[in-house]
């Protein structure tokens, strides 16, 4: 690539589950933690969050465990139409995205992504930076979450 990812910029893994109140506890357990606090986000309306093109619609509920210089994200993800969703039908509980922050490079990494046939998935924006899921399952095994900053 002409725009290669950094390893320093790794900050990440997101894994998808069916139960996120079991997963949580059984990762504390592994890593002797107490269990993340899991913070329920309904669906809401926002106009900055995108999936497959279209506006965005659906509710997560999340934890998050810090292990050294990445964190590990828990993600249970309602009915609705989602990356989370089409990845659990899909696939099960699993990692869904290794998370990178890229700084300026962001788009020029999207755009090279896309270019090479991985399609943009999410796109989600909040104050102060952005994350990009690229659709990386069929050739990689695990989608690519581009962050400008974390």
């Amino acid at each position: 690539m002409q725009n290669p990812i950094d390893f320093q910029g790794f900050i990440q893994i997101a894994v998808v589950v069916k139960d996120i109140e079991k997963a949580a506890a059984a990762w504390a357990e592994l890593f002797n933690v107490p269990v993340p606090e899991i913070t329920n986000n309904p669906p809401q309306e926002n106009p900055d969050l995108t999936y497959r093109g279209k506006p965005a619609y659906y509710g997560l509920k999340v934890a998050n465990i810090s292990a050294g210089p990445f964190v590990i994200e828990l993600h249970e993800p309602d009915e609705r139409d989602s990356t989370f969703r089409e990845f659990l039908d899909k696939h099960g509980n699993g990692v869904h995205h290794l998370g990178f922050q890229v700084g300026e490079k962001r788009d020029a990494i999207i755009t090279e992504l896309e270019s090479l046939g991985y399609e943009t998935r999410t796109v989600g924006y909040y104050p102060g930076s952005s994350w990009t899921i690229v659709d990386c399952e069929d050739a990689m095994g695990v989608n690519l979450n581009i962050k400008p900053r974390a």
